[in-house]
């Protein structure tokens, strides 16, 4: 049985919806996450090269497990258009072991 600390989840930024399409199904083809929400825009703003930026971006939702996560990481780096990429992984605290036992299941890294 999956337990919840085995399972992260993933924040990444993506600068439009083409790019979060794209990456969201090769992370799933690639069996490096189990299901990616895509989520409505949002403004980012943020500090960059000295200056302030403000841009609109498509966040991602990526469920994954601990044991994916490195080639995930690398994955996303190569993957990605932004030259410093926005990764974050969370743990989960707690879940629905059914749906965690399938999202274990469904990642294979």
């Amino acid at each position: 049985m999956t337990t919840p600390e085995n399972i992260l989840i993933v924040l990444c930024n993506c600068p439009d919806e083409d790019v979060a399409n794209r990456l969201a199904t090769g992370l799933v083809t690639a069996r490096l996450a189990a299901c990616v929400n895509q989520l409505a825009p949002v403004q980012s703003t943020y500090r960059w090269n000295e200056r302030i930026e403000i841009a609109q971006e498509v966040p991602l939702l990526i469920k994954t497990t601990q044991t994916a996560y490195p080639v995930l990481e690398a994955w996303l780096q190569e993957n990605h258009p932004y030259e410093v990429v926005e990764i974050i992984a969370l743990s989960a605290v707690a879940g629905l072991p059914a749906y965690l036992n399938w999202l274990s299941k469904e990642v294979q890294a």
